[in-house]
Parts: C-alpha cells; sequence; structure tokens
C-alpha cells in the first residue's frame, strides 16, 4: 500500500499509467469486453466496477485537453437501449477530478473495437453494465 494511491491500484497499473505519453490510451472494459483478443496488454481488475476504477486512475492521469474527445464509449447496436446511470455514475467521478473535460464521445461498436487493438492497454474491470467500457485518452501531466 502506498499513501495517496487507492488501494484499488494493482502494481500493474500503476506501471502501465507511469508508462503511458501524452495520447496513449487505455481502456476500462467492462466483464464482458473480449480484451485478450483485442490488445497484447491486459491488466485484471475482477470484481471492479469502471466508476470504482476511474475514481483510482483520474487522481493520477491527465486527460488530453488538446483533443475534442479525450473519453469514448461504444454506441449501441440498432435495437439496444443505453442505461443512462452508467454514463451518469462515470460523470460524476470525472466531474470531481477534471470537470472541463468535455462530454464523453460514442464510438460505432466496430471503431471501437478497433481503437481497443491501438490502445495501450487494457483494464479488464469487474463492471457488468451492458456498454459499460470507456477509453481514456492521456494528456500532459501538469507541473505542480
Amino acid at each position: 500500500m502506498l499513501i495517496g494511491i487507492s488501494p484499488l491500484m494493482s502494481p500493474e497499473l500503476l506501471a502501465v499509467l507511469y508508462r503511458m505519453g501524452h495520447g496513449d490510451e487505455i481502456v476500462l472494459a467492462d466483464a464482458h469486453f473480449p480484451g485478450d483478443s483485442f490488445n497484447t496488454r491486459v491488466i485484471r481488475a475482477d470484481g471492479l466496477p469502471i466508476d470504482a476504477m476511474l475514481e483510482a486512475v483520474l487522481p493520477l492521469f491527465a486527460l488530453d485537453t488538446y483533443v475534442d474527445d479525450p473519453l469514448v464509449m461504444m454506441q449501441p447496436v440498432p435495437g439496444d437501449e443505453l442505461d443512462p446511470a452508467v454514463e451518469a455514475r462515470y460523470r460524476a467521478v470525472i466531474d470531481c477530478h477534471a470537470p472541463e473535460t468535455p462530454s464523453i464521445a460514442r464510438m460505432e461498436r466496430f471503431a471501437f473495437y478497433e481503437r481497443a487493438r491501438q490502445a495501450f492497454a487494457v483494464v479488464m474491470t469487474g463492471e457488468t453494465a451492458k456498454y459499460g467500457n470507456i477509453i481514456l485518452k492521456k494528456g500532459v501531466t501538469p507541473l505542480e
């Protein structure tokens, strides 16, 4: 355990966040996401919901302010509906740590998968909400 770092933050995740550069992306994936099929760097955070992971990550991670959409979630496929409470949970955490962040963008399912292939890493969580995946684009870490 480290002072000031969430106990939800595994050593592997902390190392990955540290290694990421400006513009790199990380996927916080729901429990249904085929992480190992889309990325070679997969970190397990089984049992943890994504809003809790956001709470652990965002104090350590600057979101990219040079792009229009530093946060992206998957659009529902035709015939499916989104549960607005999922995005609201995420947004509540984001607003605590990065209130100036633009709205969460939505991306078509297969485009989202392709972006996950290009991501720096995928964190497999225990989130069970349908369409619960979110991509975060890392920004420049501010100097104190």
